[in-house]
């Protein structure tokens, strides 16, 4: 887990960014299993508890957040905003923003633009704003900034943003990850909440794999999860691009 206050702050490879525990794993799940086996340290934050849930008490969301982490191989941790009452404001971006100064990831993902629910919505926002003010200096001249003027900035090689899968599919991406290896795990990550999906048969699951093996389709695969990137990708050798069944 991260350090806890006054300890010396880890480093990740990457920082997920999240509004709810499942978010990261339904768009991105396979990803995350795939960097962990790799050696990464990835750390998942949540910006609220989402609560409450469809099938439990208050409390067994957070206990199955922790367990689908570590089926995938990542730490997480969860922020006390409000579920389904997530707003993007100055407070809440500067606290995102303190999290990536303090472990100084090269690369963030958040999640892609959305508008079916309002928290999704905020939470693209809110690591946009996060990611940009990070870099910044100067912030003990601005007032209400001083949370951030004891830390050094920092910038991010990379934002990328997995597709929110309450949203309809993307039809242009900037890559895709082949996740058909480890899309077990990504099973077993999701099935751990019970608080939030039906044991056997969910809609919303079967339609979630759906789109990964549409977008695998696609590309030749089993399955695929789709990333679009805040700028342009840079290649230092195209030849590390894999094989494409449309070329």
């Amino acid at each position: 887990m991260p350090a806890e206050e006054g300890a010396p702050s880890p480093s990740f490879d990457a920082l997920v960014v999240a509004a709810h525990p499942d978010d990261a794993e339904v768009q991105m799940g396979g990803t995350l299993a795939k960097l962990a086996r790799r050696g990464q340290r990835i750390l998942l934050v949540d910006l609220t508890d989402g609560e409450p849930t469809e099938f439990a008490e208050p409390g067994v969301r957070a206990r199955q957040a922790t367990e689908a982490a570590r089926i995938l191989g990542v730490e997480r941790l969860t922020l006390q905003h409000r579920d389904r009452l997530l707003v993007d404001e100055p407070g809440i971006r500067l606290e995102l923003a303190r999290l990536i100064r303090q472990h100084r990831p090269r690369w963030v993902y958040g999640t892609g633009e959305a508008c079916v629910h309002p928290d999704h919505a905020a939470a693209a926002a809110i690591t946009r704003a996060a990611v940009f003010l990070a870099r910044l200096g100067q912030w003990e001249r601005v007032p209400g900034g001083e949370g951030l003027s004891d830390q050094e900035p920092w910038a991010p090689d990379r934002l990328f943003f997995p597709h929110c899968k309450m949203e309809p599919a993307w039809s242009e991406i900037a890559f895709a990850v082949d996740v058909s290896e480890v899309y077990e795990v990504k099973r077993q990550a999701l099935a751990a909440y019970g608080s939030i999906f039906k044991p056997a048969g969910d809609q919303l699951l079967m339609l979630y794999e759906a789109e990964d093996a549409y977008f695998g389709r696609m590309l030749g695969v089993a399955f695929a999860e789709p990333f679009r990137a805040a700028s342009p990708l840079l290649l230092d050798d195209p030849t590390v691009v894999l094989a494409s069944v449309h070329g």
